[in-house]
């Protein structure tokens, strides 16, 4: 299997269709094994995965430090993104967003040394800080690219007003927000925006933090420590209800031989060839099972049936804590 390629934006930016989201890897889903995830980070490569996808803020740069390991040897194998604006200090408490010009270069240089590179191929401002004009930090974010120490500009969770004054800024080459079958708040206004302007879109969470795959039956499947304990669609209620979309997905799957995953991913690579996926995984079995949904063609009835359960019993619960929610679609 070849993993088909995938272009994101105007400037010559091409990944894989697939790519790897690595913040479950240091940060928020449980303990983590540092061993396995470089067995996973290097597989990615070795099957054709090439995006790889880290922030500065996933385990407070223990993240970045992991990606720098694999790095030092296949720096030329990877398209590195990674991103700034949520602080955390020390002991991960969040300190808020920052997209003050002066901030993005002391954000940048400290990403640069942790990852061990002399470039970022798409640096990503995490969430827009509301204190600061986009034009402002796009602008130093733009200094960057002209420095060379970065080669694409992204944005994630942005609204599409937002979006149109950064692209009059700099060119924009990605989006990165949350877009599964569960998730789908970027169709109204904000993909369209993406496609008049050629961005492409990076599709974090397409798994549904993992409820899509089915994987879990109620929320004490979580590991006590997991941050999805803390999200309104995976408590009580509102777990029990979703259940319904997840079921729809793995009878789909039973039927044509797939995993739910693997439909999952498949629906929302259907819906246009500028969205590129990052699911996470911890496991190269789950890795490569992610990988194979390039191959996953879904008919009409199925897709029919996908949306009928979502007009049926709409998505239960909100996708973040309301101080979290505030700095969506900013």
């Amino acid at each position: 299997m070849k993993i088909p390629r995938r272009k994101l934006g105007q400037q010559g930016l091409e990944v894989s269709a697939i790519g790897l989201g690595c913040m479950g890897m240091s940060d928020f889903y449980g303990p983590a094994d540092e061993t396995t995830n470089l067995g996973v980070l290097n597989a990615a490569l070795d099957i054709g995965i090439d995006l790889l996808d880290t922030a500065d803020m996933y385990g407070v740069g223990a993240n970045e430090r992991l990606l720098g390991q694999v790095l030092k040897t296949r720096r030329n194998e990877v398209v590195l993104a990674t991103k700034f604006g949520h602080v955390r200090g020390p002991d991960g408490t969040s300190l808020g967003i920052n997209g003050t010009p002066e901030y993005v270069q002391a954000a940048c240089h400290a990403s640069l040394e942790r990852l061990g590179v002399d470039h970022i191929d798409l640096y990503y401002q995490h969430r827009v800080d509301p204190k600061v004009a986009i034009e402002e930090t796009v602008g130093a974010m733009a200094a960057l690219v002209r420095a060379g120490k970065v080669r694409h500009l992204g944005l994630s969770e942005a609204s599409a007003s937002t979006i149109r004054r950064a692209a009059k800024v700099h060119p924009i080459a990605a989006l990165q927000s949350e877009y599964s079958l569960w998730t789908r708040d970027l169709e109204a206004t904000i993909l369209p925006a993406c496609e008049e302007l050629g961005i492409g879109v990076v599709a974090y969470s397409p798994l549904g933090r993992g409820f899509l795959t089915g994987a879990f039956r109620t929320p004490e499947d979580l590991d006590a420590s997991d941050r999805r304990r803390t999200h309104p669609r995976f408590s009580g209620e509102n777990f029990a209800s979703n259940l319904r979309l997840v079921e729809v997905v793995s009878d789909i799957a039973r039927e044509q031989g797939y995993t739910p995953a693997q439909v999952a991913l498949a629906w929302l690579l259907d819906c246009a060839p500028y969205i590129v996926p990052i699911p996470g995984t911890r496991s190269i079995r789950r890795l490569k099972e992610n990988a194979l949904a390039v191959l996953v063609r879904l008919s009409d009835a199925q897709l029919e049936r996908l949306y009928g359960i979502l007009r049926e019993r709409p998505v239960s619960g909100a996708r973040y804590a309301p101080a979290q929610m505030a700095n969506i679609d900013a």
